[in-house]
């Protein structure tokens, strides 16, 4: 057998750990906090030795970050939209809206930004670390996507970062305030603000 042939540790495998370390991660910070969770206790949940947590993720802050990265990748497909034929523009933007609002909505993500919130105003390198992970993450994806529409000459658009912070507001009105003061998700005002927000946006940088 040669030496390529012998058994050695696969990507499998360390995704496997990965994913599982950042799963227990996520439910301590959630359940916890941030101050109160330790890598010892994660790491024992996520079945792992800490020195494999601290080889992996560094610290706790690394692996917050991580965590929320995690979690806001669940996004991160809806706003790699696939090409639709010409003229499907409005649709393209509405699907990502509902992927953006329907995300936002999410219990266990509400719960997640309210203990962040709340951990800030101890230290605010968590607050810092969770916008670079999550939303400002997010925005830069789906400002690419705006700078790629504008390239096919589907939007005019100078400012694509602006442009993301301007749709994702509208699509997300006042809902997004009002669930994190426990309102219930209204499902069809949800549809009527991304409705209204395709409409503007196109009207403001459509290039037809």
């Amino acid at each position: 057998m040669s030496r390529n042939d012998a058994k050695r540790p696969g990507r499998p495998t360390d995704e496997a750990k990965r994913d599982a370390i950042l799963g227990a991660a996520g439910a301590s910070f959630l359940e916890h906090g941030f101050a109160a969770s330790s890598i010892e206790q994660i790491a024992a949940d996520a079945g792992v030795s800490k020195v494999t947590v601290y080889n992996r993720f560094g610290d706790k802050r690394g692996l917050f970050a991580a965590a929320v990265e995690r979690e806001c990748e669940q996004i991160s497909t809806a706003l790699a939209v696939p090409e639709l034929p010409s003229g499907a523009l409005r649709a393209r933007l509405t699907t990502i809206g509902e992927a953006m609002v329907a995300f936002l909505s999410r219990p266990e993500f509400i719960r997640f930004e309210r203990r962040v919130a709340a951990e800030t105003e101890h230290d605010p390198a968590i607050g810092a670390a969770f916008l670079a992970a999550g939303p400002h993450r997010m925005k830069r994806a789906f400002a690419e996507l705006i700078a790629a529409m504008g390239e096919a000459g589907e939007l005019t658009v100078d400012d694509p970062e602006l442009a993301a912070e301007q749709f994702a507001s509208m699509c997300k009105g006042m809902g997004d305030l009002e669930r994190r003061f426990g309102a219930p998700v209204d499902d069809a005002r949800n549809r009527e603000r991304i409705a209204g927000a395709v409409e503007v946006f196109c009207r403001a940088y459509g290039a037809d």
